[in-house]
């Protein structure tokens, strides 16, 4: 029995490391074997994101647009195309010990390319970062009246955030003791929510959740595209955390983090739509469906003072984790760039003194664009290193599928193929969103066309860039040895 707790304990259990390794998390180098974790290590920081309060309001807002059950077919959506695009690129990463945007250099964009994606993954997380800071203030708002845009909830807004920052200083090591736990105290709060809730409200479950634009045919297609803007989010989320998973883990054990973790947030997203429809009936004032579909709002309206402690508390921890892969976008973008490399930790600083600037923009309220434009981004880019990996490596052979390169010394500043198969594929997405054609497709566009173009740019040019800058200087070398001779 003894050993059987042992091995359990173990499971959850990270390895030590030194102090300087945990702040800086292996952010501009490969993760060595020795600091690798247990599986469930990882699935239970990715808990964290699972209970953002995010999830609730994109499940109130699935509901509102196509009811029971026609929104469990873009929630079904959602869970599979993650879990299997998660698992391919958590297996790529664990391999390899990177992180994402420096797999990125050698996967078909180089050195500086990265950067330009990077970066664009970087600015995901100051939106996730305000949003969720933003319920808690919401929060506040609801139960002691206090402005959403007045300097006391900006302050509100910075110290909660300055929490996160304490937890994510450390990287890995205290997120893991910060989710293992936070859950339990989650699920409790959330149970004394619902419970709460039933006293004071006539709950409404799924056979009375009707959309509300029955008549419009559009608003399928504007559900999967809500959800397009999450299907490869998730994955670069677990990605960040999957590539301090065990090199010997497989596909069968990638894919079963990202399940799991996505079933949980199929969950999350039934419940907000459970909650959302049980509070719109009873808002009076203002815009209902906003209103409804804001965590922070409800909680406190339905818990009071309780509900406010909840909404720090989640809020806590996942900007715990958005602080966190922010600032390993941020680290390399500037890594790339710049002689003088600045400590990860620093970025999450300016992560945090940008959102309190961005705060009042109250950016709740542009979630359905946001998460078009992030679509059109985030997941034309990943297609495209996975069409580098699977097919231009794996299957064309232009290049090798394994030891892949990210030194900048070593590999090119710049891969025209990936940048240019980015480039095109993201302007088609802009012509959806300024109007030339309906934005809910734009998502899809992107992600489709760009992973094509790349593969014909590299086929095209045989694979020449992925040349590292040593084998073109060697190749002078001899050229001119054997001219000498």
């Amino acid at each position: 029995m003894k050993e059987v707790q042992l091995a359990l304990k173990d499971a959850f259990r990270s390895p030590a490391t030194s102090l300087d390794d945990q702040m800086e998390s292996y952010a501009t180098e490969r993760v060595p074997r020795s600091q690798r974790w247990p599986a469930f290590a990882i699935l239970l920081i990715l808990t964290g994101n699972v209970t953002a309060m995010f999830w609730f309001t994109l499940g109130g807002q699935i509901g509102f647009l196509v009811g029971w059950p026609l929104m469990l077919i873009p929630i079904g959506y959602l869970v599979i195309v993650s879990t299997v695009l998660g698992s391919l690129i958590m297996r790529i990463a664990s391999r390899e010990g990177l992180s994402l945007v420096l797999l990125t250099r050698g996967l078909g964009f180089g050195a500086k390319g990265s950067a330009v994606a990077s970066f664009i993954y970087g600015i995901n997380y100051i939106f996730y970062f305000i949003f969720e800071g933003s319920i808690v203030s919401h929060a506040l708002s609801q139960y002691f009246g206090v402005g959403q845009n007045s300097i006391t909830a900006s302050a509100i807004f910075a110290l909660v955030g300055a929490a996160a920052l304490f937890f994510a200083w450390r990287g890995m090591h205290s997120m893991n003791i910060l989710q293992r736990f936070g859950m339990p105290i989650f699920l409790m709060l959330f149970a004394v929510g619902i419970f709460m809730l039933s006293q004071g409200h006539a709950l409404v479950g799924p056979g009375q959740w009707e959309s509300l634009t029955p008549s419009d045919p559009t608003v399928m297609w504007q559900a999967f595209s809500l959800v397009n803007g999450q299907i490869v989010f998730q994955a670069l989320l677990a990605t960040d955390y999957g590539r301090f998973s065990r090199p010997q883990i497989g596909y069968k054990g990638t894919a079963g983090i990202m399940f799991g973790e996505m079933m949980m947030i199929a969950v999350v997203l039934v419940l907000g739509s459970f909650l959302a429809f049980t509070i719109y009936p009873s808002i009076t004032e203002g815009d209902p469906v906003l209103y409804s579909t804001d965590p922070g709002f409800v909680f406190a309206l339905i818990m009071g003072l309780l509900g406010v402690i909840f909404a720090i508390i989640t809020q806590i921890r996942i900007n715990v984790m958005n602080l966190y892969s922010g600032s390993l976008a941020f680290s390399n973008t500037w890594d790339a760039f710049a002689r003088k490399p600045i400590r990860r930790n620093w970025w999450m600083v300016g992560l945090l003194a940008l959102g309190i600037v961005l705060y009042p923009v109250n950016v709740l309220q542009y979630t359905d664009t946001f998460l078009a434009v992030t679509g059109i981004m985030t997941n034309t880019w990943i297609f495209i290193l996975l069409a580098d990996y699977f097919i231009c490596r794996k299957g064309l052979k232009l290049a090798p599928a394994e030891k892949i390169e990210y030194d900048e010394r070593v590999i090119r500043d710049w891969n025209p193929c990936g940048m240019i198969a980015m480039a095109i594929a993201v302007a088609l997405g802009a012509c959806g969103l300024a109007g030339l054609y309906p934005i809910y497709y734009a998502s899809f566009i992107a992600m489709i066309s760009g992973p094509i173009i790349h593969v014909l740019l590299t086929a095209l040019t045989r694979g020449r860039f992925y040349s590292p800058k040593t084998s073109r200087r060697s190749d002078q070398v001899l050229e001119g040895e054997t001219n000498a001779n």
